[in-house]
């Protein structure tokens, strides 16, 4: 998010037995999914007034076929994985070391509590029949202990806990993939901390990415984050936050509003995938290696240069890039203390201990001087600012990614661009040719502009898609039981996501999509003149 809007304007196919099935999967569940009939796509063309089915998938049962042998995405899940009580403030809480292990490596927990004694159950987020988690391993009961309050490093203003570690989490056995501990109270309060089991190799995968650093930029325990000090005011918000806390409601939030949708559907469609951070990119961006695709999955907003670097290495190698979020890639951070402090001075850029001295490593928006490097040479789109909430306008309805939606030019969902929104900015540095693919008008702060979806390819084959609003991937869970309201997006809203997603994911899981997908058809000049 940017404090004030900013000036505006200024590869590998898998086995399509198995992709098959589980796309007709989907379609059952979301009415518009795949090849259905011209009688179900009439009935699912936005503005019909006859509603689609909305019923889900049930678990799948093979009879005579042990849960072992069965994917990981079809085992038994646990649909107690959800908070049910969140008590005091420091009623419990807790953090991991590390924000990432691989598989096997154990993970220390420090946590804190005002009860008698807690335990702590693990599950991996996923399909799972319509679950949506499994639980893979609960600890006893454990003495519980109240820690220290945040202390606060007053140079940056960062706030940190520094708790004792309370034990050691075994991760045997577990799949890789995106993890919730929960912590349990005896008296009943409850907390979230995220861990990634994250893959060493994503060769002939895609690679879904979580945005740890995000994650922590908002997280406003023990009074601070990048955005606000512990009174409330941008000028005394944190110039460095550390990972060496537990997450607030907002912090952990992050995770469940804008990545686990996509982890939900990515596993029910049987793709093979792969998992990691944008902190792990930044030490170990060899992962990339061999990808078929990478995907930002919702709000990605803080990177450092390696973890670019190392995308656009892989871009130009063949894989498919998916943004489906805004604001991706647009402030500039450094990672220090082995990856667990985030550093992003911003607008005090001149207060950066590296000012004048490394210029493309002070931590400002990328775009910004002293060494301005625009996120739209990667995106394709460039962020425009909030707060907005407009309708997302669909101007290249023939285009690949809507096929099976049934939409047709200025087809219109509303509340689906916001808050904030990105759009095709032809006076900076962007990728050709590239397709407008939706160009909403909108206002924001009284300003008129429009929100763009975008898609272009490269040389060498990949296929780059930007959705251009941060609602994309909560319209996935739109009406759901996890998010009910969702800024009044609809289920017909929910289906046409679902849908693009759907193509987007399936796509980009065959390789170079520029090799088996029709080219963009460039229309920038015609749109924006």
């Amino acid at each position: 998010m940017s404090e004030k809007p900013p000036g505006g304007l200024g590869r590998r196919r898998f086995l399509r037995v198995a992709g098959t099935t589980a796309v007709s999967a989907v379609a059952a569940g979301s009415g518009v999914v795949g090849d259905a009939s011209p009688a179900a796509r009439q009935a699912t063309r936005p503005g019909d007034a006859r509603p689609a089915p909305t019923a889900e998938p049930g678990p799948v049962a093979l009879p005579g076929t042990r849960a072992a042998a069965l994917p990981e995405r079809l085992l038994p899940g646990d649909s107690s994985w959800r908070l049910r009580r969140y008590g005091p403030a420091d009623a419990i809480d807790g953090y991991c070391d590390q924000v990432s292990v691989l598989p096997g490596e154990p993970v220390g927990l420090h946590a804190s509590t005002t009860a008698d004694r807690f335990r702590v159950t693990a599950y991996r987020m996923g399909w799972y029949g319509g679950a949506l988690a499994r639980r893979v391993w609960r600890s006893s009961w454990i003495k519980g202990r109240r820690q220290a309050p945040a202390e606060v490093a007053h140079a940056t203003r960062t706030a940190h806990a520094g708790w004792d570690r309370t034990l050691s989490v075994p991760t045997d056995g577990w799949p890789e993939g995106a993890y919730l501990l929960r912590l349990d109270a005896d008296h009943g309060p409850q907390r979230y901390v995220p861990l990634v089991v994250r893959s060493a190799t994503a060769a002939g995968k895609t690679v879904l990415v979580h945005a740890a650093a995000t994650w922590q930029a908002y997280n406003r325990w023990g009074g601070y984050s990048l955005y606000y000090g512990e009174d409330g005011r941008y000028d005394s918000r944190s110039l460095a936050v550390t990972f060496d806390r537990p997450y607030d409601k907002v912090g952990v939030r992050k995770f469940l509003i804008h990545e686990r949708a996509v982890v939900e559907l990515a596993e029910r469609l049987g793709i093979p995938l792969a998992y990691t951070t944008g902190v792990d990119l930044e030490t170990g961006g060899q992962v990339l290696d061999g990808a078929t695709a990478v995907f930002f999955l919702g709000h990605d907003e803080y990177w450092t240069p390696g973890l670019r670097r190392r995308v656009t290495e892989a871009r130009d190698a063949g894989a498919n890039l998916a943004f489906l979020g805004a604001n991706t890639c647009y402030r500039r951070i450094r990672l220090e203390r082995d990856g667990r402090l985030v550093v992003c001075y911003k607008t005090a850029a001149a207060e950066d201990p590296l000012y004048g001295k490394h210029p493309s490593l002070v931590t400002t928006d990328f775009r910004a001087d002293p060494a301005p490097d625009p996120e739209s040479s990667l995106t394709g789109v460039y962020y425009d600012g909030f707060p907005a909430d407009a309708p997302y306008v669909v101007t290249a309805p023939r285009h690949w990614v809507f096929a099976g939606t049934g939409v047709r030019h200025g087809d219109s969902f509303a509340h689906l661009v916001g808050v904030e929104y990105d759009r095709v900015t032809p006076g900076v540095p962007t990728p050709r040719p590239l397709e407008i693919l939706s160009h909403s008008p909108l206002t924001c702060a009284g300003r008129p502009s429009f929100a763009d979806s975008a898609y272009y390819t490269t040389p060498e084959g990949a296929g780059v898609f930007a959705s251009g609003t941060m609602r994309w991937t909560e319209a996935l869970m739109a009406g759901t039981r996890d998010s009910p309201e969702a800024h009044g997006i609809d289920a017909r809203t929910r289906r046409f996501v679902t849908t693009v997603t759907t193509n987007l994911l399936t796509a980009f899981a065959e390789g170079p999509a520029g090799t088996h997908r029709p080219p963009p058809k460039d229309n920038v000049r015609k749109i924006y003149g």
